[in-house]
This record gives C-alpha cells, sequence and structure tokens, in this order.
C-alpha cells in the first residue's frame, strides 16, 4: 500500500468512528430523553397524591377527635341527667318515708290524748337549745314521772327561708336537740319519743313577716297519755271496807 496514503485511511477512520459515537449518543438521548420525562411526570403525581393522602388522614384525623369530642360531652351530659334524676327519685324517697311517718304516728297518736304541751323557738339557722327553750322543757318535763302510759311527741318545724330538703334537716336538728335534752334530763327512753322532721310544711304564722317567721322557728312538744279520765276513775281506790 501506498504509504502516502495510510495518513488518509486514519484519519478517515478517526472521522467515520467519531460520527459513529455522535450517532449513537444522539440515539441514545432520543430514546432515555422520553423515560425521563416519565419519571419526572411519576415523581410529580406521586408527591401530589402523598400530599393529598397527608391532607385527607389530617381532616379524618379531626372528624375522628370532633366525634369523640361530643361523645365525651354527650356522656358527661347523660351523667349529669342521670345524677340530677337520682337526687331527684332520692328528694322524693325522702318526702313519701316522712309522709308515711307522719301517717303512721297520726294514726297511732288517736289513741293518745295530750296532758301537757309546749313550744320552744330557734335563732334563725339555729338548732341549740336557749335558755327560755330550757326552762319551758323543764316545765314539760316535771310532769313526766307522774304519767303514766305515755309518749312525747316533738315536731320540729322551720320558716320558708331556704330550700326545702335544707329546712327538713335543719327541723329534724331542732327536734333532736330537745330530744336530747330530755332524754338526759328526764331520762325518757327513746321508745316513748316520736320525732317528725316538718320542715316549712306546718307555718303557725305568716312567713312574710319578720314576727311570722320567727314564730315558724319552733319545736312542740306534747306529752300524751293513753290513759282516758274515765280509766283513771275506775283504777282510784274507792273507800269503804275490804
Amino acid at each position: 500500500m501506498n504509504r502516502k496514503l495510510l495518513p488518509l485511511i486514519s484519519a478517515l477512520s478517526l472521522s467515520l468512528a467519531f460520527c459513529a459515537g455522535c450517532s449513537t449518543k444522539k440515539y441514545v438521548r432520543n430514546q432515555t430523553a422520553p423515560l425521563i420525562d416519565k419519571t419526572n411526570e411519576l415523581d410529580d403525581l406521586t408527591a401530589k397524591n402523598t400530599r393529598d393522602i397527608r391532607d385527607t388522614d389530617a381532616r379524618a384525623q379531626k372528624g375522628i377527635q370532633d366525634v369523640q369530642a361530643k361523645a365525651t360531652e354527650a356522656d358527661q351530659k347523660a351523667l349529669v341527667a342521670g345524677k340530677t334524676a337520682d337526687e331527684a327519685q332520692g328528694v322524693a324517697l325522702q318526702a313519701k318515708n316522712r309522709v308515711t311517718s307522719l301517717a303512721n304516728t297520726v294514726a297511732n297518736l288517736d289513741n293518745y290524748r295530750p296532758v301537757v304541751e309546749t313550744t320552744v323557738h330557734f335563732g334563725f339557722d339555729k338548732a341549740n337549745l336557749t335558755s327560755k327553750a330550757k326552762q319551758a322543757l323543764d316545765e314539760l318535763g316535771g310532769d313526766i314521772p307522774s304519767a303514766k302510759h305515755y309518749i312525747i311527741v316533738v315536731d320540729g318545724n322551720t320558716d320558708s327561708t331556704g330550700p326545702a330538703d335544707y329546712n327538713y334537716q335543719l327541723s329534724q336538728r331542732r327536734a333532736s336537740a330537745v330530744i336530747q335534752y330530755l332524754a338526759e334530763k328526764y331520762e325518757v327512753p327513746a321508745h316513748k319519743i316520736y320525732v317528725i322532721g316538718l320542715g316549712k310544711d306546718k307555718p303557725v304564722a305568716s312567713n312574710a313577716s319578720t314576727t311570722g317567721r320567727a314564730q315558724n322557728r319552733r319545736v312542740d312538744v306534747r306529752l300524751m297519755t293513753n290513759i282516758s279520765d274515765s280509766q283513771t276513775a275506775t283504777n282510784a281506790p274507792t273507800g269503804g271496807a275490804q
């Protein structure tokens, strides 16, 4: 081969190789460009779906929390309503028991007649005995030793100030103060005493005035016996020969 042709052949070979390389790279770019674009599109779509899922989950969690809060609030309201109903039922039961006790006492009292009666008064919202109250009880207590087959009826009362249930309790405390005084000083046994806490249900004066309310803050005490005057006369000893 002619030595002069060798450089030309080499240059031509290199040119062909370069052109072939350029064609290959262009071909690769043409083939991969759509794949890259598609991949980028899928990445964007995935990111959007992730954001949508996150937003949906946040809304769902908020909805669940709202429902739970409303359910808790409903439970609390139901609990309060149930407690209120129980309290109302308890108050009604107490009132029923007081009425039943009063009816039984009244029925039993039909067999008794009063021997001595007295009334003691109390200060506003007070249940302690004053010296004047003790003096009145002492006058009644002096007749206890001579009484036969007796009972003592103690009615506690209040004015109309304050809730009814509180007044029932206050009237009971006032009656208990009278009972304790008679039991300790005159040794009255418990089975001889009938106690009724009437609260504000049995006023003797109008609660519209200060004087009337003061008269209603009281305990009525009655010493009663089931021995009639005729029985006493029959049982009394007679004169004459035996």
